[in-house]
């Protein structure tokens, strides 16, 4: 069934020039569509024509009746003194409108003997059974864990929570809303890695249609099922997720440059020939003359066929400054507390030359805390940090200022980074910083341009260790792409902190995770990483479900019987969960067969907890 169409929106802010120009797709139920373009090609746009927001200049949007659409980036303005609670509690309205209704009939009834209000009490209590009524504390208290929302912050008012937490308390609201479309856009902007993971695990077993806008490339591959492209005011499609999209375009456009070259070549072929027949008419043949004419129209249908364009790549890399030592960086026995609040403790690594290490973990775990000791911005309570003496270190935090907020970025690059005016052109032009953009002034810079800009300077500096901290939290995907291809040169030593598992993915062989104070220091890359941490989730259920067996109450043999195929049926469907992830290993650079795992490992966790359940009660 088709649950959205959009026929030939246009819109315009300028006149003579539309952002959407024509635009036409359809999204069937229970379909998740990534939708993809640069910046400024009208993503957002679309969003806030879709819910209302904006009017389309031309076209039609048409949604089937009945469905309920939400929208994440908008944050509605809820009454004064309304709490993060209240603003849960706000999703299930209805619910307690409903309850209410209940609660006036059971007053009624005890002074009043109507039949008609029995029934009229049994229909409603059958509805809020079955809109999810006696589930609903729970149900905001799973979705406020999984999305980081914890108790003290549900106690907070709204008004005080920062543009972050709001967010995620409005996408928090729309789950509990059970909204039948979902669009998010930028859905995983403010959520670490912990409650990204969550909502990816949501979006897989969400029965509604889902649009996301997206710049996480690891959140479209696994939670996205096709994408829509918008470019030049149009939609171009691809049937499968990010990566498969982008195999698919640019075997497109190596079509279409073909096409063209093929085109060109043709046009050379045609104009000799039709040179040929006019000299050749001028001799006495005018009939020639005319077969000329047709060739040359044909020339101009062919002539006006485009160029493929290709996006550019990053052209300078960075200088590195050749390191003979061992050791670059040694921490031993490292402690940090703010106030009562201890964040880690006894903290002893070393790093060597050539490492590439993520530093991930949830916000507030102290990755940033960390980072500023390793540059000595800050001294630790116990232990020391030791940088080797042939270390030159530079530095991407994730705040980025400038010496003088007035000057231009090209300025800047002549006076902080010391460059040739030539040089300056170069290397921002490299950066997308190109024409009148570089004499912007720098603080009118947004978070991601200032970001690359920082970058740029860097890069004319001879370093042998880089760390940066969440270096593209602000960057579309073309600019993520800009920074991955000048990482892909430097030999050095890395350490970045990054909830963006496409780059953890393609830089890191050795992964820190921050948690509950101590740091898991694992040796691999993240898809790796990812498989150690399931393996070590099932040996630990394994060894609760075996503490269980040893310590459990003696039962009816009726009741051992059943808790004992219980157990069995658990360790075969953790054993297949195991199996599925093997094979998912084995198929790492299979899309299609990654999609249909996942799949299936959803629907084996689904079953788990169920027979989890069944176990716990009969043993309770």
């Amino acid at each position: 069934m088709i649950e959205l169409t959009v026929n030939g929106l246009v819109k315009g802010f300028e006149i003579g020039n539309n952002i959407l120009d024509g635009l036409s797709f359809s999204v069937n139920t229970g379909e998740r569509v990534g939708i993809l373009g640069p910046n400024g090609c009208g993503k957002t746009t679309l969003f806030r024509l879709l819910v209302g927001e904006l009017r389309p200049d031309d076209g039609e949007i048409s949604i089937a009746p009945g469905r309920r659409m939400g929208l994440i980036s908008q944050i509605p303005v809820y009454p004064a003194g309304w709490t993060v609670e209240d603003v849960l509690r706000d999703a299930h309205r209805r619910l307690y409108a409903l309850q209410r209704r209940m609660d006036e009939l059971t007053e009624r009834m005890e002074r009043e003997d109507s039949p008609a209000l029995l029934q009229e009490y049994d229909r409603l209590s059958d509805d809020f059974r079955r809109l999810g009524g006696y589930e609903m504390e729970s149900d905001r208290s799973r979705v406020a864990n999984g999305l980081d929302i914890p108790p003290r912050m549900r106690e907070q008012l709204f008004d005080t929570l920062s543009g972050g937490e709001k967010t995620r308390v409005n996408l928090a609201r729309l789950i509990l809303e059970d909204t039948d479309i979902l669009l998010l856009d930028e859905p995983t902007n403010h959520l670490d890695l912990h409650a990204t993971e969550w909502l990816e695990d949501y979006l897989l077993r969400f029965k509604g249609t889902v649009l996301a806008i997206s710049h996480d490339r690891w959140f479209l591959d696994k939670a996205i099922q096709r994408c829509i492209e918008i470019r030049d005011g149009r939609a171009e499609f691809y049937s499968g997720n990010y990566s498969f999209y982008v195999e698919e375009r640019q075997r497109r456009f190596e079509e279409k440059l073909k096409q063209y070259e093929k085109d060109q070549a043709k046009v050379e072929q045609l104009q000799r020939a039709a040179e040929l027949l006019h000299l050749w008419a001028f001799m006495g043949n005018d009939k020639l003359h005319k077969r000329a004419f047709s060739m040359e129209k044909r020339i101009e249908k062919l002539q006006q066929s485009e160029k493929p364009r290709e996006d550019k790549k990053l052209g300078v890399k960075f200088k590195q400054r050749e390191f003979a030592g061992d050791e670059v960086l040694v921490i031993e026995d490292v402690s940090k507390a703010y106030d009562a609040r201890q964040l880690f403790s006894g903290l002893s690594m070393t790093v060597t030359g050539g490492e590439r290490i993520a530093l991930i973990g949830d916000n507030g775990t102290g990755k940033s805390t960390l980072l500023k000791l390793i540059l000595g911005e800050e001294k630790p309570d116990t232990g020391y940090l030791q940088r080797g003496p042939a270390i030159r270190t530079a530095y991407l935090p994730q705040v980025v200022s400038f010496s003088d907020d007035r000057r231009s970025a090209y300025d800047t690059m002549l006076y902080d980074a010391r460059c040739q005016p030539q040089e300056a052109r170069d290397r921002l032009a490299a950066f997308g910083f190109r024409g009148e953009d570089v004499f912007t002034p720098v603080g009118a810079l947004s978070g991601g341009e200032r970001s690359r800009l920082r970058l740029c300077m860097l890069m004319g500096r001879e370093i042998n260790f880089l760390i940066l901290d969440e270096p593209t939290n602000h960057l579309d995907i073309a600019s993520r792409e800009w920074m991955e291809d000048a990482l892909s040169d430097y030999e050095q030593t890395l350490l970045f902190v990054s909830h963006d598992r496409w780059l953890i993915e393609k830089f890191a062989t050795r992964i820190w995770q921050l948690a509950d104070g101590q740091l898991t220091d694992f040796r691999g890359g993240y898809r790796d990483f990812c498989a150690w941490r399931e393996r070590q989730t099932l040996l630990q259920q394994q060894e609760k479900t075996q503490k269980k067996k040893t310590e459990r109450p003696v039962k009816a043999p009726s009741a051992e019987r059943r808790s004992a195929k219980l157990e069995r049926e658990i360790a075969k469907l953790e054993e297949k969960l195991a199996s599925l992830q093997r094979e998912a290993e084995e198929h790492a650079a299979d899309y299609q067969k990654l999609m249909e795992l996942d799949e299936e490992k959803a629907a084996v966790d689904e079953e788990l907890l169920r027979l989890y359940g069944q176990w716990e009660e009969l043993n309770a």
